[in-house]
């Protein structure tokens, strides 16, 4: 059976390959149950790379690989890395944009895994006529291209020269066992994998990802480090989830993809007082920046190198080695001088950023700001709700006013549910601030990346 040959790896990533060899006999990957070492894992792509060269894929190859977290899509993607092709990742939960992604993304080949982990390719030479991807094929780097999640609005597909971002992997970190929360089509999965593989880790996947199945997960695998959404981590302490199942090995909370409210946070800490709570920032058109938590707080620093942030008119700015090549289908938001608008609105305290949330998603009532995530942190607390979804609606005369989707734990009468709301509201909010709009739903908020969803809003981030 082939093996991967780290001398021959084009695209600048010898180095990924060697170091993957070194792990041995190592536990790569966690799949339904079964221990995946690195050495199987690399056996794999070998036998991967051996059919990609027969059938002519390569350099400048565009390549869907529709699959997960598993054994088979793992090792692909190290094939497709080495061989220097630009690959478009898709989960299974994105089948439905199937078609629209491949064109977008001038699509040639397509890699399907079924249930039993077998890959089926398909497709023929096909030269990209996108200027961002012939510019990449020129450079000899492989490629990697993201959808933005599409929440609300047109998804963008985001172009990486995946050489550069996975540089910041280059110098060994710590090894771990993390859990694959995020999608293996968002640039956290793919932060979570390659992190977690160069440092010799161990990822484990989970067969769903409902509360009870992560938590369980998180137990018999001893799991260290749990990257997931705010929306996420309230359903697990909603459900009790964490009560249910040992998660003493669970070591740090890393957070991120929406803005975090700080009374979940204050409850996380309190259901899990011997795990770290870390804020992570990323973005698909940014990859995930080094950043460090202030303790017990929501503010954070950024720190490693290749990167500089700026703040200008209250919004960050970034200009990171890693950031994107540009979007296949969009302008991109550069200055000039390389600088990516992030749409972020920030607090400053001296070095320390609190992220607020999308400019996209801000309401204007009668010229005062505010932001959904302030006001969903204080209606998270009133008595029976189990979440929320602040946004704003047109307004003849503030020009904007406040609204919100609720999500009850018990069924309420709106009536009722309204005089309650406003009540509770009275000494917590503005009047501005307070909903003028309130509707119930059963309907969920979330997308299946676990991140709320809006009615408003511009791009996906990480």
């Amino acid at each position: 059976m082939a093996t991967v040959s780290a001398a021959a790896a084009p695209g600048e990533t010898p180095w990924l390959y060697a170091r993957l060899a070194s792990f041995g006999e190592a536990v790569a990957l966690v799949h339904r149950g079964l221990s995946v070492s690195y050495r199987a894992l690399l056996m794999r792509a070998g036998t991967f790379d051996a059919e990609l060269q027969a059938r002519g894929i390569g350099a400048g190859s565009v390549v869907l690989l529709e699959g997960s977290y598993s054994e088979g899509a793992v090792a692909l993607l190290l094939a497709l890395l080495r061989r220097g092709a630009i690959c478009v990742p898709l989960t299974p939960q994105a089948a439905v944009q199937r078609e629209a992604f491949a064109a977008i993304a001038e699509v040639a080949y397509r890699c399907t895994f079924d249930d039993a982990d077998q890959c089926t390719i398909e497709g023929v030479p096909r030269a990209p006529t996108s200027p961002l991807l012939q510019r990449l094929v020129q450079n000899g780097h492989p490629g990697l291209v993201l959808f933005s999640s599409g929440s609300t609005g047109r998804p963008k597909a985001v172009l990486h020269d995946f050489a550069t971002l996975l540089e910041k992997f280059v110098k060994p970190g710590q090894r771990k066992t993390t859990l694959s929360f995020l999608l293996f089509d968002h640039i956290g999965g793919v932060d979570t994998l390659f992190n977690t593989l160069a440092n010799g880790g161990t990822l484990v996947t989970t067969s769903a990802r409902d509360p009870d199945a992560v938590c369980a997960a998180i137990a018999a695998h001893r799991v260290h480090t749990l990257p997931a959404s705010p929306t996420f981590l309230n359903l697990m302490l909603l459900s009790q989830a964490h009560l249910r199942h040992d998660l003493s090995s669970l070591q740090v909370v890393a957070y991120g993809t929406e803005p975090m409210p700080e009374p979940l946070l204050a409850r996380l800490a309190a259901a899990l007082p011997h795990t770290k709570l870390v804020q992570t920032y990323g973005l698909s058109e940014l990859g995930v920046l080094r950043t460090k938590s202030r303790e017990g707080s929501l503010f954070v620093k950024f720190s490693g190198e290749g990167f500089e942030t700026q703040v200008r008119d209250g919004v960050l700015w970034v200009k990171a080695r890693t950031a994107m090549l540009g979007y296949l289908n969009a302008p991109d938001l550069f200055d000039a001088n390389g600088w990516l608008n992030t749409e972020d609105a920030v607090e400053v305290d001296g070095e320390w950023l609190h992220l607020l949330g999308r400019v996209s998603d801000l309401i204007n009532v009668g010229g005062r700001k505010v932001y959904p995530a302030e006001v969903e942190a204080v209606l998270l607390q009133c008595p029976n709700v189990r979440d929320v979804a602040v946004f704003g609606e047109k307004n003849p005369i503030t020009g904007q006013a406040v609204a919100a989707r609720f999500n009850l734990l018990e069924p309420e009468p709106l009536d009722i549910f309204k005089k309650r709301l406003r009540t509770f509201c009275r000494d917590k909010l503005p009047p501005y601030k307070v909903p003028a709009r309130i509707e119930l739903t059963d309907r969920e908020q979330f997308n299946a990346r676990l991140k709320k969803m809006r009615p408003a809003g511009g791009r996906g981030e990480a």
